[in-house]
């Protein structure tokens, strides 16, 4: 079953955030588009370099009004000592959600349970806590945040503008469609 347009399920957590470590539940995803992004386990290799993309283009997040977060298995405390001890992921921002007991990583249906850890899942939520966006990868395959941005750019659009759709490539000011039974076959 797919989780697109699945409301997120409760939860309670300890983040990472700007050197302090705070409380987040599925509330504060609620109220704001979020996208919540999982992560196989700090220390790594692929990870370090997704997560600091995703810092490169926090500041274009925000001013479309998103928040991220990040998600692994692990604590909040090794999400502090990796802050300590890489460049990359000292420059993040936004808040990185332990996730130790695997209760998240189980909600959004991305635990590899053999290994205790996450796939590579990317989800965007609208403002009333349903997934409008669900991208799973293999643990060998980097996302690209640029790319993520557009995906919510155009879940925003769609939301706002009811009968129209974004296709492929869609960028903010370009043409978007109107379905209907005139466009059968002439696309």
């Amino acid at each position: 079953m797919s989780l697109i347009n699945t409301e997120i399920k409760p939860f309670k957590a300890t983040a990472f955030h700007n050197g302090k470590f705070v409380p987040v539940s599925d509330a504060d995803l609620k109220g704001k588009w979020s996208v919540v992004v999982f992560y196989p386990a700090d220390f790594t290799f692929v990870c370090p370099t997704e997560l600091g993309d995703l810092a490169d283009e926090y500041a274009d997040f925000q001013k479309i009004g998103v928040e991220v977060y990040a998600v692994s298995t692990d604590t909040h405390f090794t999400h502090k000592a990796w802050a300590d001890a890489s460049e990359t992921i000292k420059k993040i921002r936004y808040p990185m959600i332990g996730d130790p007991t695997g209760n998240i990583t189980r909600n959004f249906d991305v635990m590899i349970e053999e290994e205790g850890l996450a796939l590579r899942g990317t989800f965007v939520v609208n403002p009333d806590g349903v997934i409008k966006v669900c991208e799973i990868h293999d643990l060998g395959i980097g996302r690209d945040a640029r790319e993520l941005l557009r995906k919510v750019q155009a879940a925003q659009y769609v939301a706002s503008h009811p009968g129209e759709v974004c296709p492929a490539k869609w960028t903010p000011g370009e043409a978007t469609l109107a379905p209907s039974l005139d466009l059968v076959g002439k696309i």
